[in-house]
């Protein structure tokens, strides 16, 4: 029996050894296309393709192999994403040339060339390439086609790169690629659309830099101009609305001046960004969305009628929100009397009256004729076909060379691009919505003489007005000049220095000049921090003169811009306004409080500037900006997947505690909203604008004030009604806010749609039901944790229960959130009706979930 075995044995190792050099033989061969080989990205000479086999790039990202678009029957070789998205192709070879079956093949050509060929062996489709001489047979290993990660098909000859697909683009833009421009020969590098969604052959559209047009993105139907993008200021295109810096649109610009090419690079986060130009000439731009398994428009143009080239024809504004959309431009009239032809205005308009130059005469009718001006139209996009004026470095200088010369029908001074004039005829101006630059328009002097009158006859009244309070007020001194004398003198803090007061009477700011404030504590022994104080005229050049350009947003306080310190240091500046009758106490407040607070999850203070009336704080600036420009558009809350909005919901609560419990202030925020919560470059939270927050004693509870300040929809039942304010209160903002993020929906604007509901009665009404899943916004509804999503919803309701007393504390909802173990406490449902007493004696600090207080009524009962 042993020798039996050990015989078969032996056959079945003679066998297998057999095998196994077989296989070996097979491998040194290096043919992917042996059954059962594994993927692979790369082919080398003597290889080939056929239809059915594919190569797979490294990370298994990209795919390159023959398919059939649609509908169609035909065969093309093409590059899709092979981890996802395997019907959404990116590029395609033989776009033109298709193949009629399935007998295809992707070969090399004897002198290095990468071919397509049909089952005949007809070549329809080469890259092209110039060899001067075809490749010894002997060096066939130097020729290598290789499929790279970032969909990039690079041809290798002799090591060196001999061509790529990514050079060869069909309709999309993935990062990495380039929209190149030959400065010597101008020869773009185009992209351009399929026929139709069953045919990849080239399209009526393309997009490209224009020769002509500098650093501006076109998009052409045939040769006629479709769309445009505006030229690029170093961060954005100026052309697109309210488009943000390259943190998500991952656009740079590279000028090789020795190779005389200017390159736009595409540098997104990851393979699961795309521009694709459409079949019916729609530039857009797509993000892969992991929970819906599906392509998000993050933005598209053109998409409405103004954003079409030169809807309204020359001397002539588009604007959307407009009916009709078109109009002249101040001092312009219609060119002909039917204004309106199809939806645009083909002729556009003409000047009225002549610019000075043009008349040739200074006076009319004996009066000397006034000189030209300038008119300021806001929120443009600036007309094509600019002149670029590099040695001009301000705008009084932009001004003054327009004015010089009797071409120059416009000038702009942008931030990032410096001085634009327009010595031809102005077109394709679109006022936004928002954003935009501002234009100066050129006019007759006449033109602007209503203007001029205007502001004359309105000085009058305010002259008179003037000097009747100016005479009062020193008959007022002279007669009561005695109880004057009497005042008593209030002490100065520190001889030459600004002073203010806080609302508490124990915090004082002076300003020492030159270089630091100095917040003194009068209860802490005098305990002072010093302040960096920086002058009115380095912010002025920190901000390009508070340039629209750098506006970052606007509020109640006043408006906040984007700044760069003379180090380089990026900062937000908000800028107090005048106007502002909560302004100086608000300036105070974050003074006094960020000055002294320090938490990962809190906005810091660098530094302020307090000059004459100019009051302005310097922040760190946050380059997601706020959290609401994301959570609330529909374009932008596919960044915001559930692992980052359970990260900010952890990160507000923990910088909420620090503020009631850990820092050696209670500070109550009373503003606490989602516009308030900034968000770095790694989407961390930080809770913003203290300008309404007060400060408590350890042993004070709650407080009320007669001025309610704060935002509806945030603000708890308590203080709204009665104006009482507590840590709870917050406590409520919070809840309100974490609610919002789990839906994405706004608590002040949602209402359920057959339930007249709110949005915390909707909260309650599908948590008490068991189906927290239907509360998730859908954008993440598919990849969010139930377990997580169900303990923030419980924590939520605790939050915005009626009785301020029934919420629980900060630190009972950081440990509800980082538990691992479902919630024990069960909320109340939110009636959203306020008793008297809202806030009970009791120290809210000692009140957890779920306590219910002796002399509560209880209205409603919980049915979960």
């Amino acid at each position: 029996m042993r020798n039996h075995y050990s015989a078969l044995s032996t056959h079945h190792l003679s066998s297998l050894l057999v095998i196994c050099w077989c296989c070996c033989l097979s491998l040194l061969s290096g043919n992917p296309n042996a059954s059962g080989a594994a993927a692979t990205d790369s082919l080398v000479s003597g290889q080939s393709l056929r239809d059915g086999e594919t190569l797979v790039s490294a990370g298994e990202v990209f795919e390159l192999g023959f398919f059939s678009p649609g509908r169609s029957k035909n065969r093309y070789v093409g590059i899709w994403y092979h981890n996802f998205s395997a019907n959404t192709v990116v590029w395609v070879a033989n776009r033109n040339a298709p193949l009629a079956d399935s007998s295809g093949e992707l070969s090399f050509s004897p002198d290095g060339n990468l071919v397509v060929l049909t089952g005949a062996g007809t070549v329809v489709w080469s890259s092209n390439i110039s060899v001067s001489a075809a490749l010894p047979s002997n060096e066939s290993s130097a020729v290598q086609l290789q499929l790279q990660s970032s969909g990039n098909l690079v041809l290798n000859i002799s090591g060196a790169t001999a061509w790529q697909s990514f050079d060869h683009p069909t309709d999309t833009y993935l990062p990495g690629m380039k929209i190149g421009l030959d400065l010597r020969t101008n020869v773009n590098q185009l992209f351009t659309s399929w026929k139709s969604e069953d045919d990849p052959a080239v399209g009526d559209f393309s997009v490209g830099i224009d020769p002509n047009r500098s650093t501006q993105i076109f998009l052409w139907e045939g040769t006629k101009p479709r769309w445009r993008s505006g030229r690029w200021n170093g961060q954005v295109f100026i052309g697109i609305q309210n488009m943000v810096p390259t943190y998500i649109y991952g656009f740079r610009l590279s000028n090789f001046l020795q190779e005389q090419k200017m390159y736009f690079y595409f540098t997104a986060f990851n393979s699961s960004h795309r521009y694709v130009l459409t079949a019916d000439g729609i530039e857009q731009h797509l993000i892969w969305a992991a929970d819906t398994k599906s392509w998000f428009r993050y933005f598209a143009e053109p998409v409405t009628a103004c954003e079409h080239y030169n809807t309204c024809g020359k001397y002539a504004t588009c604007t959307d929100q407009n009916s009709p959309i078109c109009a002249c431009m101040r001092g312009y009239v219609p060119a002909v009397e039917s204004e309106w032809n199809g939806g645009s205005w083909t002729d556009g308009c003409v000047r009225r009256v002549p610019f000075l130059c043009d008349r040739n005469k200074t006076s009319v009718n004996g009066t000397a004729a006034e000189a030209d001006g300038f008119w300021k139209m806001e929120q443009v996009k600036l007309p094509d076909l600019s002149d670029w004026y590099s040695d001009i470095v301000d705008a009084d200088g932009c001004r003054r060379t327009c004015l010089s010369n009797c071409s120059c029908k416009a000038y702009a001074y942008t931030s990032g691009i410096g001085c634009l004039i327009w010595g031809v005829d102005l077109v394709d101006v679109h006022i936004f919505s928002s954003g935009g630059n501002e234009l100066y328009l050129r006019l007759a002097g006449s033109e602007l003489d209503q203007k001029k009158t205007t502001g004359k006859l309105f000085l009058i009244p305010v002259v008179l007005s003037a000097i009747v309070i100016l005479s009062g007020c020193v008959y007022l001194c002279w007669r009561f000049r005695g109880r004057i004398k009497e005042l008593p003198k209030k002490r100065s803090i520190n001889r030459g220095a600004r002073s203010v007061e806080s609302s508490r009477g124990t915090e004082v700011i002076t300003a020492e000049l030159p270089g630091v404030i100095k917040i003194i504590d009068e209860e802490k022994d005098g305990e002072c921090r010093e302040l960096p104080l920086l002058s009115f005229d380095s912010i002025v050049a920190a901000t390009n003169n508070f340039s629209y350009m750098n506006l970052l947003g606007e509020g109640g306080f006043g408006p906040v811009y984007k700044g760069m310190l003379a180090g380089g240091q990026e900062v937000a500046v908000k800028r107090l306004s005048s106007s502002s009758g909560q302004g100086p106490e608000e300036f105070k407040n974050e003074v006094i409080l960020i000055a002294k607070l320090q938490h990962r999850n809190l906005v810091r203070l660098l530094g302020c500037c307090i000059d004459k009336e100019e009051k302005i704080l310097i922040y760190e600036y946050m380059p997601n900006r706020s959290l609401d420009s994301f959570l609330f558009d529909a374009r932008k809350k596919g960044f915001l997947d559930w692992k980052t909005r359970y990260n900010i919901i952890e990160g507000i609560a923990r910088g909420l505690l620090y503020l009631h419990r850990d820092s050696r202030l209670r500070v109550i925020h009373r503003d606490l909203k989602v516009s308030n919560i900034l968000l770095d470059e790694e989407m961390n939270p930080k809770i913003s604008d203290f300008g309404m927050a007060r400060i408590f004693r350890r042993d004070d509870n709650e407080s009320n004030t007669k001025r309610v300040a704060g935002t509806y929809g945030y603000m708890s039942p308590e203080y709204a009604m009665q104006g009482l304010f507590s840590v709870k209160s917050d406590v409520y903002s919070f809840g309100v806010i974490l609610l919002e993020i789990v839906s994405g929906m706004k608590n002040s604007t949602y209402l359920h749609p057959e339930l007249s509901l709110n949005l915390l009665g909707h909260a309650w009404k599908l948590w008490n039901e068991d189906n927290v899943l239907e509360f998730v916004d859908p954008s993440i509804r598919d990849s969010c944790s139930l377990r997580e999503v169900s303990r923030c919803i419980n924590a939520g309701l605790l939050c915005v229960q009626d009785r301020a007393n029934d919420r629980p504390t900060m630190s009972s909802v950081v440990i509800m959130l980082e538990s691992k173990t479902p919630a024990s406490y069960f909320p109340r449902q939110p009636t959203f009706a306020a008793e008297r007493n809202l806030v009970d004696d009791t120290d809210s600090s000692t009140n957890e979930p779920g306590a219910v207080s002796a002399n509560a009524s209880i209205t409603m009962l919980v049915g979960r």
